[in-house]
């Protein structure tokens, strides 16, 4: 088998453990806070940040109001409000700041992290771990930094708007109309 074969599918196995692994009450206790939340933020750095700005773009679909930490557009976080913080090690000072501040402000902070006891996970009110920690000596290889962590955080938020999709009674169609239309 390629090497580019067998990474895909390392990546989407070691993926597949660490989703399926998530409890069913936790996802609808997280999505419940999304559903109460005035407005939504989120932030990562790096690649975790890109996959926190993905995201935003579906809420925005499903009709919330969403924003991305940093932006310069992004209004200032308030109590009611939920953050949203990605960070593979829980410990990337922007990531940690941010936590430490939405908490202090009253809002409500999920981390998304793979470190159940990080820095940001201190400051959370949920911590969703994406345990992604491989021994194994082909990750460097088959999947090299935090591709599995990212990856691992990118579909479980897919997953994520599919629950909120049924919890809104949303449908595909009237997400098309919250589409951006100047692409």
């Amino acid at each position: 088998m390629s090497i580019f074969k067998r990474s895909i599918n390392y990546i989407i196995n070691k993926i597949k453990t660490t989703l399926l692994s998530l409890d069913d009450e936790d996802i609808e206790k997280i999505c419940r806070e999304f559903l109460n939340a005035d407005r939504i933020f989120l932030y990562g750095a790096g690649r975790s940040g890109l996959v926190a700005k993905a995201f935003a773009i579906r809420l925005v679909h499903l009709g919330f109001q969403t924003y991305v930490i940093g932006e310069t557009i992004t209004p200032p976080v308030r109590k009611g409000d939920l953050v949203i913080v990605i960070s593979g090690s829980g410990e990337t000072i922007p990531s940690v700041m941010t936590a430490e501040i939405a908490k202090k402000i009253g809002a409500k902070l999920i981390a998304i992290t793979s470190k159940e006891n990080s820095k940001i996970s201190k400051n959370a009110d949920f911590t969703v771990k994406l345990s992604t920690k491989c021994e194994d000596k082909e990750r460097a290889r088959l999947s090299p930094l935090g591709t599995l962590f990212e990856a691992s955080a990118w579909i479980f938020l897919d997953g994520l708007v599919a629950k909120l999709m049924e919890m809104k009674g949303e449908s595909e169609k009237n997400m098309k109309e919250r589409h951006a239309t100047l692409q």
